[in-house]
Parts: C-alpha cells; structure tokens; sequence
C-alpha cells in the first residue's frame, strides 16, 4: 500500500468522525495532527469556527526540553502543555478528536498526559 493510499485512507475515516463531533465553547473538539518529526494539537470550537488554543513540539515552552519531537515522550509533553493552557481558558471537558489515526502511541501518550493534568474527555 503506497504512502497516498495510506493518508487517503486516514482522511477518509477523519471524516467520519468529524461527521459525528463538534467542539462547542464549553467541551471545545481537541484535534491531534501527527508528522513524522512533530505532533500538534488544537481545542476548537466548530460553531464559531475559532482555535481556542494549540501545542506542538516546536513551541518554545518545551522545544528545549526534548531532543527528538517524534517520540513517546515527546507527545506527552505536548499533551500537559495542552491541559496546562486549556485550564487557563477555564476548560476542564473537551471531545478528543483522533484525526483518523490510531489510538496507539504517540496519539495515546499525548491523550494520557492530558487526562492526567486534569483535562475529561
């Protein structure tokens, strides 16, 4: 299966899922994009159609902090700096949306990190 397949494949379950989430302002959707080389995240709210907030693993906040930003330990990071700055907002329950990957790995390290700093989804 070629590299286009595969994406084609990831998008196409993307969006059956975004069929059946929204972010609201209070449980904003809390959307993961994984590269080969970084993870970002985002809380959206779909009915103003505004980022509320966002992490990755090029933010200053922990770019010094990990050497390598495709990894485990990385995505954890990301995933309490995410819960750190949605606590900020006054968000504490979020829709987590996958993106079409699998709940595996980095996906899974960025999602317990956040439910462990406090953020329900």
């Amino acid at each position: 299966m070629s590299k286009l397949d595969k994406e084609a494949a990831r998008k196409r379950r993307h969006q059956r899922i975004r069929n059946k989430i929204t972010g609201t302002p209070s449980r904003p959707r809390m959307c993961v994009h994984r590269s080969l080389k970084n993870i970002y995240v985002q809380l959206i709210d779909d009915l103003r159609e505004i980022t509320l907030t966002s992490a990755s693993t090029l933010d200053p906040a922990i770019r010094e902090e990990i050497s390598k930003g495709g990894n485990k330990e990385a995505a954890a990071k990301v995933g309490r700096l995410i819960a750190e700055r949605a606590q900020e907002k006054g968000i504490e329950e979020v829709v987590f949306d996958r993106a079409g990957y699998k709940y595996h790995g980095r996906v899974r390290a960025l999602a317990e990190a956040a439910r462990e700093k406090g953020l329900n989804f």
